[in-house]
């Protein structure tokens, strides 16, 4: 049973997380930002990891808060929902087209947390999102997972397409890098025997 359920409150944010990796990528997300439930929909749905996020935070102040503690809440799911990592895959990556724009993600679950993110985004808003919290959602993420993540726009032309890319190739790299491999399957993907910090 690789699910889990985190809940996270703080003087900014209340998260409640749930995941099944071995879903099929059924979404409900209520953030109360438009994007990022767009964004999260998408996450879901290409990971074919069935997730529920709902998120009630200080977005009178602006969506910052509320975009990092749930890529916070969404990283210890991960975390806690592989536990030993026995049987996955670990290393995935893909390469994401969207229309004009290409994205490169690679993903090791190392126990180790680690981002390289690169990506111009051409405006500063995605109707009232911040493209600056496309990062701040990733590096939460990483850092809250103990993963090894790369995330890298090669080109694009569209603040949209671009953040949807990097989405998307994330969600691919989830789906494959989490998968149980069948030659494998009782086996840490480690020469130590460990996946742990």
């Amino acid at each position: 049973m690789r699910r889990a359920e985190v809940k996270r409150e703080t003087g900014e944010t209340k998260i409640a997380v749930a995941i099944d990796l071995d879903g099929t990528g059924r979404a409900d997300i209520a953030t109360g930002i438009g994007f990022l439930d767009h964004m999260l929909t998408l996450l879901a749905r290409h990971s074919m990891v069935d997730m529920l996020v709902r998120a009630e935070g200080d977005l009178h102040v602006d969506d910052h808060h509320t975009t990092e503690d749930v890529g916070i809440a969404l990283g210890q799911a991960l975390r806690q929902a592989l536990g030993a990592k026995i049987g996955i895959r670990r290393y995935a990556d893909c390469l994401m087209p969207m229309d004009e724009t290409l994205a490169r993600v690679a993903l090791d679950i190392s126990g180790r947390a680690f981002l390289v993110f690169k990506a111009d985004f051409p405006s500063q808003k995605i109707g009232t999102f911040d493209t600056e919290l496309v990062r701040e959602f990733f590096q939460a993420f990483a850092a809250n997972a103990q993963v090894t993540l790369h995330a890298e726009a090669l080109y694009g032309a569209n603040s949209h397409h671009i953040a949807e890319a990097l989405f998307k190739g994330l969600a691919r790299v989830l789906r494959h890098a989490t998968e149980i491999d069948a030659r494998a399957k009782d086996a840490v993907p480690s020469t130590k025997g460990t996946l742990s910090v």
